[in-house]
C-alpha cells in the first residue's frame, strides 16, 4: 500500500510542477524578450546620429604631437651615396 502511495504522491507532484512551468515559463520568457527588444531599440536610437551637412568635417580623436627636442639623442645622420 505504501508502495502505491508514494508512486499516486509522486505522479501528482510531477503532474503540479509541469502545470506550473506551463504557466511561468511563458511570462517570463515574454518579460526576456521585452528587455531584448527595448534594448536594441535603445541601441538603433544611440546608434543614429544627427545628419550633418555635405562637406562638414568633424574630427573625434587628436593624436598628442611629439616633442621636436629629441632628434638630437638620435645619433648622428649620415647622407646616403649610391654606388655602381
Amino acid at each position: 500500500m505504501a508502495l502505491v502511495k508514494f508512486i499516486f504522491i509522486t505522479i501528482l507532484v510531477i503532474w503540479i510542477i509541469r502545470m506550473l512551468i506551463r504557466l511561468i515559463l511563458p511570462m517570463l520568457f515574454s518579460s526576456v524578450a521585452s528587455k531584448m527588444q527595448s534594448q536594441a531599440t535603445g541601441q538603433q536610437q544611440q546608434q543614429r546620429k544627427p545628419t550633418k551637412p555635405e562637406g562638414s568635417i568633424s574630427i573625434d580623436y587628436m593624436p598628442p604631437k611629439p616633442d621636436q627636442g629629441k632628434t638630437d639623442k638620435l645619433g648622428d645622420f649620415v647622407d646616403y651615396e649610391e654606388v655602381k
